[in-house]
């Protein structure tokens, strides 16, 4: 019996094993930074992140023209323009201190 067991683990392990394996793929990241934050709301999310070195749920500076808005998928930039800040560019994979640093200088 216990022989009739083990033959039957044994068959049923290598059947497992012998089968295809389905390829797993991820998700495509969700980008949760809106196409235009007022200025009012931008300095506020900046300060609420102590311009980048406090993690709430995303990281947020203002340098310039430009407010910057980090998410886990990447870095969302925005420009200053009628005094709201606009999208202008979504960085993806990007890190906030790069793509500040991409933008120095820039007006």
């Amino acid at each position: 019996m216990r022989r009739a067991l083990v033959f039957v683990l044994f068959a049923c392990l290598s059947v497992s094993a012998a089968s295809p394996k389905k390829k797993v793929t991820a998700a495509a990241p969700v980008i949760n930074a809106p196409d235009v934050v007022p200025h009012p709301v931008a300095q506020f999310l900046r300060g609420m992140s102590r311009d980048g070195v406090r993690q709430v749920s995303f990281r947020a500076t203002a340098t310039g023209t430009r407010f910057f808005l980090e998410e886990p998928s990447g870095v969302t930039v925005y420009r200053f323009t009628n005094g709201t800040y606009v999208k202008e560019e979504f960085r993806r994979g990007a890190k906030l201190a790069a793509t500040v640093k991409r933008y120095a200088g820039q007006p």
